[in-house]
């Protein structure tokens, strides 16, 4: 038996697959990259029963985590005028042609450095696709895209829920119901803290008397 995770160009799931290793040698981690344009074909055919993919996704019956923002990028041939820039707006590329739509984001990598026009990628699926003859320069003002984990409702189960406290950084500890409600989580903890502050006060107050009483017999002592 295996866990069948597919993860969408852009996204580097090696670290993942390292703490699950360690974590689960038990139930071994099957990961396959996936084009978006094809990111939910094996998830939803039951072929996967994970998979990273890129926001947004019109499919029902699915749960979704949405994780991290992706910076847009203009990729552009290293001799642009514009290729020595730190950063864009989409205005500093008005007037320059878009390269023509490709389904595939090395192809149209490929006809940018062929001097075909630019192309607004992802930054992660345009560093998976660097080429010596291309630059990647950061659009401040283009779109941001968001990169999430979804599965199956009828696939949710434990092992699932454990890949997700790994992607989210929880400890092998964390139970699943712990998982389940993290805003319960986050208003309990406060309240623990107001409760051990009011234990201490007791204990201030008799260490702040005693303080009191020995400064005043030091005093009397003086006079």
């Amino acid at each position: 038996m295996v866990l069948r995770l597919r993860y969408v160009a852009g996204v580097s799931p090696a670290r993942w697959l390292r703490v699950w290793a360690e974590r689960r040698p038990d139930l071994p981690l099957e990961a396959a990259r996936v084009e978006q344009s094809g990111q939910l074909a094996d998830l939803l055919a039951g072929d996967a029963d994970v998979a990273f993919v890129r926001l947004p996704v019109a499919a029902e019956g699915l749960h979704e985590i949405p994780l991290w923002e992706e910076v847009a990028v203009a990729v552009l041939p290293k001799d642009h005028p514009l290729a020595e820039a730190e950063s864009l707006t989409l205005a500093d590329l008005e007037g320059d042609p878009l390269a023509p739509e490709q389904p595939d984001a090395a192809m149209a990598v490929e006809l940018v450095a062929a001097g075909a026009g630019h192309v607004l990628l992802p930054h992660g699926v345009a560093r998976l696709h660097h080429r010596r003859d291309v630059v990647a320069i950061p659009v401040t003002d283009a779109p941001t895209t968001r990169i999430a984990l979804v599965w199956r409702v009828e696939r949710d189960d434990d092992d699932i829920q454990e890949f997700v406290a790994v992607v989210r950084g929880r400890t092998a500890r964390s139970s699943r119901g712990e998982a389940a409600r993290p805003e319960a989580s986050a208003r309990t903890e406060p309240s623990a803290r107001r409760d051990r502050s009011t234990r201490r006060e007791p204990n201030a107050r008799r260490r702040a008397a005693a303080r009191g009483g020995r400064s005043a017999r030091k005093r009397g002592r003086g006079r």
